[in-house]
């Protein structure tokens, strides 16, 4: 490929069958790629179900959608969009290039599809790993359905192996691996700063606090991790905290299994996170646990952990993590194995040196998956 090529401003629309108003991982993957894409000088518009926000220019709502719960978590699945003004965006706009986020829904992303000219080059970017197995035969039955059109693809990606895995066998496709793009710089920024001020104002008798973020729904891992801290209590003298950040149907539960079993003196449920506090507090956390049990395809919440924390990031022993944690194998937990998660944050909440060691290696890990990086290598599969 010449540079000439590879420099060429290209218009391109990232299309999620989803709102763009939540910030899950998909959600997350289409915001932080078209932000990199327009900073390079390309085209970017967004083509969505009915997203509301204001701060991002380009988004052509094309369908009203309706919030369910789809593979242990909440999504939105369009409702069937209208014709008229997808033609009228394509006699509107001259797309190089469309980016669809698959699995895809037919009333949304598939209507696009069928309408987009010929001259316009279609490559999409596969998200899932099923966790049960509803998600895994209805995703086959799409695929039947989708045969044909999926014909049109010139590229499909899958974020990771075991992504690509199941695509194959679900859609009948041949994707490439390129993993989910983070931008690595502003929490390894994040990791610094603490760092720095951690050695300016030491804190030696602050108790090790143990981080969750996620949503509190059963395959996050967030009952298997208060499981193993309630364990931890016997085990270790060294004072630690809890600090619980998101929301999800789990919460009164979760209050209540703290209140009987003796943690709620030691954790803290913080809620939802922004998007702009979640560096500095992963950043200040001493171990950051993402015990998640499966339905995991990749894991941005744990390369951003991996570039922020200032000290050991835990992670659920599951396809997608294992993943992100090549090569830290070692920091790898079955949450469901009580004992064993309670001794691994043992270790760790009773060594700093183990932790601080950690933290090295995991900034390098985290660089793998920056923007800069994967955003390349996805312009080289558009121009390909």
């Amino acid at each position: 490929m010449t540079e000439e090529t590879t420099d060429k401003p290209l218009t391109i629309g990232l299309v999620i069958d989803d709102s763009l108003d939540s910030t899950d991982g998909v959600q997350q993957h289409v915001l932080t790629l078209g932000r990199w894409l327009t900073g390079k000088g390309h085209t970017v518009h967004y083509l969505t179900s009915t997203t509301k926000r204001t701060d991002v220019p380009r988004i052509h709502s094309l369908a009203k959608n309706l919030r369910l719960k789809f593979n242990g978590n909440r999504l939105g699945i369009p409702l069937p969009a209208s014709s008229e003004p997808i033609k009228e965006l394509f006699d509107t706009v001259e797309f190089d290039v469309l980016h669809i986020h698959m699995p895809y829904s037919p009333f949304m992303a598939g209507r696009v599809i069928a309408h987009a000219p010929r001259t316009t080059t279609i490559v999409g970017t596969f998200h899932i790993l099923p966790w049960s197995w509803l998600t895994k035969y209805g995703t086959k039955v799409l695929g039947w359905i989708q045969r044909k059109q999926l014909q049109r693809f010139k590229q499909v990606i899958a974020v990771s192996s075991p992504a690509a895995a199941f695509a194959r066998e679900a859609l009948q496709v041949s994707p490439i691996v390129i993993g989910n793009p983070v931008r690595v710089l502003g929490y390894e920024n994040a990791h610094k700063a603490e760092m720095e001020r951690a050695q300016q104002h030491p804190a030696e008798d602050a108790p090790v606090r143990i981080f969750f973020l996620g949503r509190l729904v059963e395959r996050k891992g967030i009952s298997e991790l208060l499981a193993a801290c309630r364990r931890l209590v016997d085990i270790t003298d060294t004072p630690f905290e809890i600090v619980v950040g998101g929301k999800g149907p789990l919460y009164d539960e979760l209050m209540t299994y703290i209140a009987t079993h003796g943690l709620d003196k030691i954790t803290s449920f913080i809620g939802y996170v922004a998007e702009d506090d979640k560096a500095e507090l992963l950043a200040q956390s001493d171990i950051v646990a993402l015990p998640s049990t499966g339905g995991e395809s990749f894991g941005i919440s744990v390369v951003e952990a991996l570039a922020a924390c200032r000290g050991v990031v835990i992670a659920g022993d599951n396809p997608g993590y294992r993943t992100v944690m090549d090569s830290l194998e070692d920091q790898l937990i079955d949450a469901r194995d009580t004992e064993a998660f309670a001794l691994m944050l043992k270790r760790y909440v009773e060594n700093r040196d183990e932790r601080t060691a950690a933290s090295k290696r995991q900034v390098e890990q985290a660089r793998r998956f920056d923007v800069d990086y994967i955003g390349r290598k996805v312009i080289e599969v558009y121009t390909r």
